[in-house]
C-alpha cells in the first residue's frame, strides 16, 4: 500500500489535537428568519422518458422541486479508534467509515456539500498511514458526469468543515462557483501571519488554495442559502472551530440533517461521544445538544455522513 503524500493521514490526527479552541456556539439553533437572497440559475437539462428514477437519470432534469443526492466521497478504515472518544473506551476497536458528499438540487441552483477525499486516489489506489487506509472509487465530477451535469454547472459549494477528508476535490471546483464559508472556519484554513491557530495546523493545506481561487461569501449561522427556508447552513462548533451541519426541508420526505463530522457513528451519537482531535471538546458537546434539540423539534431524519448504516440504503434522489 502506498503512503499519502497529498494529506498525511497519521499528522491529521496529531496535528487536530492541537488545534485552537472554536468559540462557545449559542445556547439555541432557532430557525431562522427568511432572508433576501438572490437567484442563482441553474442549468439544468430533461431525463429521456421511460427511464427509471435514479440519481443518473433524474438528476438531470430541471429541478423544479428540491432535491438531494449522495455522492460517494471515499471509504476510511480505522484500525484503531482510539482518538474518536476521549472517553479511551474505542481503544483497540476497528470500523469502516464511508464518506459522503451531497448534491443539493434547487429550482433557483445547484448546492456542492463537501468535497470527500483527494480524486488522486482513483489512479493511485488504496493508500495506508497510521490508522488510517483510504480509497475512492469515482470522482464527484465523474459522478456528476454520469447525471448530465459539470462541475461548471455547480453554482454554489460548502464544506462542514476543513478536514481532508472534507476538501479533497476541492481543485475541481469551477473557479465560477461561490464558496460559502462563515468567518471562523475561514479564518482557522488561512490563519493570519503569528497566530495561535497558525502553529500545529495538520489540515489539508495541499488543497486550500483552490479554495482561495472561488468567489467566497461569508455566512452567519443559519444561514438560508436559497431565501425560502428549504437549505439552512447551521454552525456546530467544536470539530474545528467553524465547523457546520446541513439542514435539508424537502417536500416529500421532510426535514433532513446532514451532521458533517458532529458525529462519525451512531454509536458515537448515542454515547456524545467526541473524538480527542476536535479543536473544544465543550463546544462539541454544546452543538451535540443544539442539534439534538432541533432534531427533535422539527421530527428530522438524521443522517450521520461517516455511518453507512445511515446511507447505503437511502434513494438515489430523496424529495
Amino acid at each position: 500500500m502506498k503512503t499519502l503524500t497529498l494529506v498525511s493521514l497519521g499528522a491529521l490526527a496529531l496535528a487536530m489535537a492541537a488545534c485552537s479552541p472554536g468559540e462557545e456556539p449559542a445556547d439555541e439553533m432557532a430557525p431562522p428568519p427568511p432572508q433576501e437572497t438572490a437567484p442563482i440559475a441553474g442549468d439544468t437539462q430533461a431525463a429521456e422518458p421511460g427511464e427509471s428514477e435514479t440519481a443518473s437519470t433524474m438528476a438531470d432534469e430541471p429541478a423544479g422541486e428540491l432535491q438531494l443526492i449522495k455522492l460517494d466521497c471515499g471509504t476510511i478504515e480505522v484500525s484503531d479508534l482510539d482518538i474518536f472518544s476521549v472517553e479511551g473506551d474505542y481503544a483497540g476497536q476497528t470500523d469502516t467509515f464511508t464518506d459522503t458528499c451531497w448534491l443539493v438540487r434547487h429550482p433557483e441552483g445547484d448546492l456542492l456539500w463537501d468535497l470527500g477525499l483527494p480524486g488522486e486516489l482513483v489512479e493511485d489506489g488504496e493508500q495506508t498511514q497510521d490508522v488510517f487506509t483510504v480509497s475512492l472509487e469515482k470522482t464527484i465530477a465523474d459522478q456528476l458526469l454520469e447525471m448530465g451535469l459539470g462541475m461548471d454547472d455547480i453554482e454554489l459549494v460548502a464544506i462542514s468543515h476543513s478536514h481532508f477528508d472534507h476538501v479533497g476535490q476541492a481543485s475541481d471546483i469551477d473557479p465560477s462557483t461561490t464558496w460559502l464559508v462563515n468567518e471562523t472556519e475561514y479564518g482557522f484554513m488561512f490563519p493570519e501571519a503569528g497566530s495561535e491557530s497558525e502553529e500545529g495546523d495538520g489540515q489539508a493545506e495541499s488543497q486550500f488554495p483552490a479554495f482561495e481561487a472561488l468567489e467566497r461569501q461569508t455566512i452567519g449561522d443559519n444561514y438560508d442559502v436559497f431565501g425560502d427556508g428549504s437549505v439552512i447552513i447551521m454552525e456546530t462548533p467544536g470539530h474545528t472551530p467553524g465547523h457546520a451541519s446541513l439542514l435539508v426541508n424537502l417536500p416529500e420526505t421532510g426535514p433532513v440533517l446532514l451532521t458533517g463530522d458532529l458525529y462519525h457513528r451512531e454509536e458515537s451519537r448515542e454515547g456524545r461521544r467526541v473524538p480527542s482531535f476536535n479543536s473544544d471538546i465543550e463546544a462539541t458537546r454544546a452543538s451535540m445538544e443544539a442539534f439534538e434539540a432541533r432534531a427533535d423539534e422539527l421530527g428530522a431524519m438524521v443522517i450521520i455522513q461517516h455511518e453507512p448504516a445511515d446511507t447505503e440504503d437511502l434513494p438515489d434522489v430523496m424529495r
